[in-house]
């Protein structure tokens, strides 16, 4: 007899294949992978004490997920009777899933009483969520949570939005707001495993979120797909996606389990890794470090020994000020009256800034303030760098010096700046100079951010060394008379403790690959 997901599988396939992508993109609707599936299912560690459960699929889609834990539950002999509830409102394939969850009950070993709820799975709780109906609420609560959310953006004003105000943060996405929908309908103890973007990481636009997922969780199991765009069974989704296994629980974790697979259909060559939970889960944002080996986390660690941010010192990383293509009457091609430099990332070369270079637009003549700043001591970072560039961090150091006529300056906003002070002296500028150019920053970053825009609110959220450090760091890079990687990761080397064999290998390792 075929196998209860191969059905489904075989189903959602003949579905895909009659409807257009554009279609389901609209509803953010795209479909796990069978072996993605069942390698979700099989994270669950299943209560001992009961031969009943009540499981949660929200945003079910044609059932994938609930028919791969049921299938999973079969080896479960204690196991006889399952609750199913999905959730599910796009009209073209509930059809679909209620054929799939007719035909599975029917040929389940065990006893599956399915309901499908076509209503709004945000709104329709919102009562409950912001706990308005009196003192004694009697909300739904399951005993494991299986899910593949939409991906889609709402606005700030949307329903969905405005029912869970505690976790938005601007115009939300579809998919946290799933996640932390779930988080309150587990019962306690209980287990979720969703897989997601994994954007919600890091940053203050997921950083409510956060909190309350990990405040009210912990979590147990990460996993991570090296290819982003093989993760979705016959699907282009360029997304970084990565399941999350989640129980709630206030207990101690000391290690979070990390696996990592090339694509989702390679699960039987998997890399397993035991990681300190204290050190992926860190700080007050609850950032999230997807570390996947014991190098990464002594970069994790050799960071973090220090405690001062960008900050804290006065010098906050800040984008660009200047939109140009919202204000092109400012624009010029070349010097004239009043002109003043525009910065871009192409004037970052080889860890200076040039001007000029004979870029288009590369003056600006406004008097508008919020354009522009003051000819000082920088240092500029690209924020943006393709996927196979070596480095996310490319800076170049900027001299106020150099370009003496000029009492202002201005940014676009494809780049960040740090200093801008009148007495940022041209060793601080260095020193700052000497932490991004090196291969640790840039290391401690890519495990922060997956994705290639360099984002200022985490990089004022990395751990930096004093000023009187900074400052000697600069010094040190200024006698040497090399800035290239290679010479900082010497110079910020002979400043971290390496007392410990980790600390020593690590800096063999990047020297050797430099």
């Amino acid at each position: 007899m075929m196998k209860l997901l191969d059905y489904v599988i075989n189903k959602t396939n003949e579905y895909i294949e009659n409807m257009p992508k554009s279609l389901r993109k609209r509803y953010g609707q795209f479909f796990t992978s069978k072996e993605t599936a069942s390698f979700m299912a099989g994270l669950f560690v299943l209560p001992s004490n009961k031969q009943s459960l009540k499981i949660l699929d929200a945003g079910a889609g044609s059932g994938i997920l609930s028919v791969a834990l049921i299938e999973e539950l079969h080896s479960h002999n204690q196991i006889n009777h399952i609750e199913l509830v999905c959730y599910e409102n796009d009209t073209n394939i509930i059809t679909l899933l209620e054929d799939n969850l007719n035909w599975v009950s029917k040929h389940s070993n065990i006893d599956v009483d399915y309901e499908i709820r076509t209503e709004n799975y945000i709104t329709s709780q919102v009562f409950e969520y912001n706990n308005w109906l009196g003192a004694n609420p009697t909300p739904e609560k399951f005993d494991l949570i299986i899910g593949n959310p939409p991906y889609m953006k709402i606005g700030k004003d949307a329903p969905e939005a405005k029912a869970m105000p505690d976790v938005c943060y601007g115009a939300p996405n579809l998919y946290f707001l799933f996640t932390a929908m779930g988080v309150f309908n587990l019962k306690p103890n209980a287990e979720m495993v969703y897989i997601i973007p994994r954007s919600w990481t890091s940053g203050a636009y997921f950083k409510k979120f956060r909190q309350k997922l990990l405040n009210e969780c912990v979590l147990e199991h990460i996993h991570l797909f090296e290819s982003r765009d093989k993760v979705f069974d016959k699907e282009s989704v360029l997304q970084e996606t990565i399941i999350i296994k989640i129980k709630k629980s206030n207990e101690k974790l000391e290690k979070v389990c990390i696996t990592t697979t090339q694509s989702s259909r390679d699960f039987e060559s998997i890399s397993t890794f035991w990681a300190p939970y204290d050190t992926i889960v860190s700080g007050a944002d609850k950032y999230v470090y997807l570390a996947t080996n014991s190098s990464e986390i002594k970069t994790l660690e050799l960071v973090n020994t220090w405690s001062y941010t960008l900050p804290k010192l006065g010098i906050p990383m800040k984008t660009g000020l200047t939109v140009d293509f919202r204000n092109r009457e400012t624009l010029r091609n070349k010097a004239e009256d009043n002109a003043v430099p525009l910065f871009y990332s192409q004037h970052i070369q080889n860890g200076k800034v040039i001007f000029p270079i004979g870029k288009e637009n590369e003056y600006i003549v406004t008097d508008k303030q919020g354009l522009l700043q003051d000819n000082a001591n920088y240092l500029f970072v690209k924020r943006f760098t393709a996927k196979e560039e070596h480095r996310r961090l490319q800076c170049g150091v900027y001299l106020s010096r150099v370009y003496p006529k000029y009492k202002q300056i201005s940014t676009q906003n494809k780049i960040n700046f740090i200093g801008g002070l009148r007495n940022l002296s041209e060793c601080i500028i260095y020193g700052l100079y000497v932490l991004f150019n090196s291969t640790l920053y840039d290391d401690y970053y890519r495990i922060l951010n997956g994705s290639t825009q360099v984002n200022s609110t985490e990089i004022n959220a990395m751990p930096v060394p004093p000023m009187d450090v900074i400052e000697s760091m600069g010094k040190n890079l200024i006698a040497e008379h090399d800035t290239s990687v290679q010479s900082c990761d010497k110079i910020l080397r002979s400043f971290i403790c390496e007392t410990d064999r980790g600390s020593k290998r690590y800096f063999e390792r990047i020297a050797s690959a430099g």
